[in-house]
C-alpha cells in the first residue's frame, strides 16, 4: 500500500523535544519579567544619581534572552535529533527484521541485548513470533511434500493396475476391480483425512457442550467389529466428562484414538482401554493399549503427519495413512487441549488429552 511521504519519527521528535525546550525558556523568560522587572520603577535616583530602571534592564536583558532562546533552539533540534535516534534505534532493527521475513527469510532473530523494557518486549514478541512461524513453515512444507508423496502412491498403483489390464486383457476383471477398489479407497481415505487435518487447524466451528464419556462409547461401538477381528478387548469406563467444542470434531478425535489404539496392538489377545473422566477444571480422555514396545525418542514424532509408530501390514480398511494421530493433536489444539503420548513399560501406549472442563 502507497502512501504519501511524511516525516520521519525522528525528525518528529526532534522538533517536539526543541519545541518543547523553547515554549519552556519561553515561560522562564516570562516568569523572571513577571516576578523581576515588573517591581523596577521605570525612573528611580540612587546614590550618586545612578539607579537601575526598567528600561535599562529591559535593553540589556533583552539582547541576552533572545540569544539564550536561539541557543535553546539550536541545542534542542541537536539533542533532540542525537537522543531520538538513540531511542529509536531498537526500532530499526525490528524493522529491519520485519522487511528480512517479509522476503520469506525466517531464520533472522533481532536478540535485542539490555534491561527490559517496551522495546525490548517488541522485539522479544517479535523473535518468538519468526520462530513459531519458520516452524510452522518449514512443518507445512514437510507436510506437503508427504502428502504429495502418500497420494501419489495409489495413483501409481492404478495407472499400473490399468497398465497390466491393458496389455492383458485376458486377465480376471473381479481382481483386478477389487484390487482397483481398495487402492481408490485408500486414496480417498486420505484426502478426507487431509481435508479434516485443514479444517481442525482453521478452528472455525461452533462450539456445544459435549459429553466425552457418550463419545467414547460412541466410537468404541463403532470400531467394535474391528477389535474382534483382530481379538482385541476393548472397553470403555469412566463418568461423565463435559467439555466445550465441536462434537464432530472430538467424535474424529475419540475415533482416532481408539482405531490407533486396535491397529498398533498385539496381533491377538491385546486389550485397549478408553476412560473419561472429570478433574478440576480439566475434562480428560485416557486411551491406553498394549503392542510392542515403543522407543522413547520415537514417542514425539508419532503426532507428525504420516509418521507410523510400528510397521504393520497394510492390507485391511483401517491401514491409515499414518495421520491419525496428527489429526488428534490438530483437534486437541483447536480445543485448547493438551496431549500427552507415554509408552508403556510392558508394551504399548497411554495417550491422554486434558480438555477445559465446563465447570
Amino acid at each position: 500500500m502507497r502512501r504519501r511521504p511524511g516525516l520521519s519519527v525522528r525528525l518528529r521528535l526532534t522538533l517536539s523535544y526543541a519545541g518543547f525546550l523553547a515554549v519552556a525558556g519561553a515561560l522562564l523568560l516570562a516568569v523572571v519579567w513577571m516576578f523581576l522587572l515588573r517591581y523596577v520603577p521605570d525612573n528611580a535616583q540612587g546614590l550618586l544619581g545612578i539607579s537601575p530602571n526598567r528600561y535599562l534592564l529591559v535593553r540589556t536583558f533583552a539582547p541576552a534572552a533572545a540569544v539564550a532562546m536561539a541557543f535553546l533552539l539550536v541545542f534542542g533540534l541537536v539533542g533532540g535529533w542525537l537522543i531520538a535516534g538513540r531511542m529509536l534505534a531498537p526500532l530499526t532493527r525490528i524493522t529491519a527484521a520485519a522487511r528480512l521475513a517479509g522476503t520469506g527469510s525466517l531464520s533472522h532473530r533481532i536478540r535485542m541485548e539490555g534491561r527490559q523494557d517496551e522495546f525490548r518486549e517488541s522485539a522479544d514478541a517479535f523473535d518468538t513470533m519468526l520462530e513459531q512461524l519458520e516452524s510452522h513453515v518449514a512443518e507445512q512444507r514437510r507436510f506437503a511434500a508427504n502428502a504429495s508423496h502418500e497420494l501419489r502412491t495409489p495413483l501409481a498403483i492404478s495407472q499400473t493396475l490399468l497398465d497390466v489390464a491393458r496389455r492383458d486383457p485376458a486377465r480376471d476383471r473381479a481382481e483386478l476391480l477389487e484390487r482397483l477398489r481398495v487402492v481408490n479407497t485408500r486414496a480417498i481415505d486420505l484426502t478426507e483425512a487431509l481435508l479434516l487435518l485443514s479444517r481442525s487447524d482453521r478452528r472455525n466451528f461452533t462450539r456445544e457442550s459435549v459429553d466425552l464419556s457418550l463419545v467414547a462409547e460412541e466410537a468404541a461401538e463403532a470400531l467394535l467389529p474391528l477389535a474382534e477381528r483382530r481379538g482385541i478387548t476393548l472397553g470403555v469406563t469412566g463418568t461423565p466428562t463435559r467439555t466445550s467444542g465441536s462434537a464432530e470434531l472430538l467424535l474424529r478425535m475419540m475415533t482416532n484414538l481408539v482405531q490407533n489404539a486396535i491397529v498398533h496392538n498385539l496381533p491377538a489377545g491385546g486389550t485397549v482401554t478408553v476412560h473419561t473422566e472429570d478433574r478440576p477444571g480439566a475434562s480428560v480422555i485416557r486411551v491406553e493399549n498394549t503392542g510392542p514396545r515403543l522407543a522413547p525418542e520415537l514417542v514425539p514424532t508419532l503426532t507428525e503427519p504420516f509418521q507410523r509408530g510400528t510397521e504393520r501390514a497394510r492390507t485391511d480398511e483401517h491401514a491409515g495413512a499414518g495421520l491419525g494421530l496428527a489429526i488428534v493433536h490438530s483437534i486437541a489444539r483447536a480445543h485448547t487441549a493438551t496431549l500427552t503420548l507415554i509408552p508403556r513399560p510392558t508394551g504399548g501406549l497411554t495417550v491422554t488429552v486434558r480438555l477445559p472442563g465446563t465447570r
